[in-house]
């Protein structure tokens, strides 16, 4: 039985003759998937509309590499044909590998929806006699007849979930949001762990998300320098740069810069990690910012440098609640050089072991440095009034140092409003980007490189926290602080960090 030519989805469970000829491209296809797509398929051209598929050397690279190894990884620039490459490798692997299952996830449906669009296109103008039938022809999903289906879905926590999967392809998986990113990529494990196939494309974004770990791990070099196939986390990587593409040369590349700015062209078509987020710190700034591991941990302090007698200190912590929820944070830096020196941070310890910690961070510095060169404050905003209580509770000379206030007859402790907070916001990014602060904690960098426009201020990335950087702020208010009062501080400070771009200092108390 011969279906029409002009029927664009194939009945399933047809029977149909072959002539010796189409036998043996049948064969070939099944085993050559280039062979296939660039014999069979087409693709819808934005302007010269339907044509066939002509591969470009790096797509042929890029199919080869899904097709040869069981995970692999490709960043890859922007319009460079990545969907449709994958569009069309994916239809091959359905109709020639029977009972398969496979997943295409995108950080939107509406990707997803444009991959199984131009999967479907491909589809429907095979030739009849290639074509498997489908059982179900759906928008989302494809079933065939021989046992294979097709199913798109944004990417959440719980995508792909239950199903047996053959075959995930995650498209554009740098731009789903870091907590659903992580979450995910946890509950895929254990279906790749039982044989399952993975292939992840994206133009990069931060250099600190899921898609960036498992890029870094990806590395073919290992800890000795040399070269090998797969990276230690077993994944293939693949990477091409902006020029690969024929149609694209420097006169090109020089008018993209123009219209859309380095930034976006490093990251889009350099293939650099850059967030493409709105944060507060200059993205170029960000790229280069990744943190050490602490020189020691003491009761969950964090240490990266030691103290010495001849600086100043600051000290300040922005609490929480200790349910479990938000975290309670510490940051201590020395002045003047502001250099980080220590941290902690946890969201289960309750108000007064919070103290507690501040407290031992406190005297740790007396014991090294005169106290009158410790300046430490905490927010007294929502819990920090009842925190500002307890700690009164426990008696204020316990507490080694100056404690800062911006208005002691109205509250202890910093009160921060929007005000407070932009201000506040604008010395760290002035700070961070004039090289006049040096930040060593990995959590910390992390923090700072999701913290974002939230309306007319910043803060936390959806599913991320900020409570590092509420505690650095508050430490940027201290020094400001303190150099308007404190004349022997400001000069010490004054050559390192004034500067006609800062903002300048506003009145303060400290008793």
């Amino acid at each position: 039985m011969r279906v029409a030519d002009t029927v664009l989805v194939k009945k399933p469970h047809l029977t149909q003759s072959f002539t010796n000829v189409q036998v043996q491209e049948l064969a070939r296809c099944m085993t050559d998937p280039i062979y296939f797509i660039e014999t069979y398929c087409n693709v819808q051209h934005p302007v010269k509309g339907r044509m066939k598929f002509h591969l470009y050397p790096f797509q042929k690279e890029l199919i080869e590499v899904y097709n040869d190894f069981r995970y692999s990884i490709a960043m890859l620039p922007r319009q460079t044909g990545k969907s449709t490459t994958a569009a069309a490798y994916l239809l091959w692997y359905a109709m020639f590998k029977p009972d398969s299952t496979i997943l295409v996830a995108s950080n939107k449906y509406l990707g997803a929806s444009e991959i199984m669009t131009r999967l479907r296109f491909a589809y429907e103008t095979l030739p009849e006699w290639i074509k498997a039938g489908a059982t179900s022809y759906n928008k989302g999903s494809i079933e065939f007849d021989n046992g294979s289906r097709i199913v798109a879905q944004a990417t959440t926590e719980n995508t792909g979930r239950g199903m047996s999967l053959t075959l995930v392809y995650l498209d554009e998986f740098a731009f789903v949001p870091p907590r659903i990113a992580n979450e995910f990529w946890t509950s895929l494990s254990p279906t790749l762990a039982t044989g399952g196939k993975c292939i992840i494309t994206s133009t990069p974004n931060q250099d600190n998300d899921q898609f960036a770990q498992i890029w870094k791990a990806s590395n073919p070099e290992d800890e000795y320098g040399n070269i090998t196939e797969l990276g230690k986390n077993g994944f293939k990587r693949y990477m091409c740069h902006w020029s690969e593409h024929p149609d694209r040369d420097d006169d090109w590349a020089e008018n993209e810069r123009q219209k859309i700015g380095e930034e976006r062209f490093r990251r889009e078509h350099n293939c650099e990690f850059i967030t493409a987020d709105e944060t507060l710190i200059n993205p170029l700034k960000l790229v280069t910012m990744e943190g050490v591991d602490p020189v020691r941990v003491d009761a969950n302090i964090r240490w990266y440098q030691d103290i010495y007698k001849d600086k100043i200190y600051a000290v300040a912590l922005d609490p929480s609640f200790g349910t479990g929820s938000d975290y309670a944070a510490i940051e201590v830096f020395s002045l003047p050089d502001m250099v980080q020196v220590a941290e902690w941070q946890n969201n289960k310890t309750d108000m007064k072991g919070q103290l507690q910690v501040l407290q031992l961070i406190l005297q740790k510095l007396n014991e090294t440095i005169p106290e009158n060169h410790v300046y430490w404050s905490l927010e007294n905003n929502g819990v920090g009034r009842a925190v500002v209580k307890m700690l009164m509770e426990m008696g204020e000379e316990n507490f080694p140092g100056s404690w800062v206030h911006d208005n002691p007859r109205k509250a202890r402790g910093l009160t921060t409003t929007l005000k407070t907070k932009v201000d506040a916001c604008a010395r760290l990014k002035y700070f961070v980007e004039h090289e006049k602060i040096k930040i060593l904690s990995r959590n910390l960098t992390k923090e700072i490189k999701t913290f974002v426009a939230h309306g007319p201020s910043f803060a936390a990335k959806e599913g991320e926290h900020d409570d590092l950087v509420m505690s650095t702020l508050l430490i940027t208010i201290i020094i400001n602080y303190v150099m308007n009062f404190e004349a022997d501080v400001y000069s010490k400070l004054a050559d390192s960090i004034a500067d006609d771009d800062i903002i300048m200092p506003m009145p303060i108390a400290m008793i």
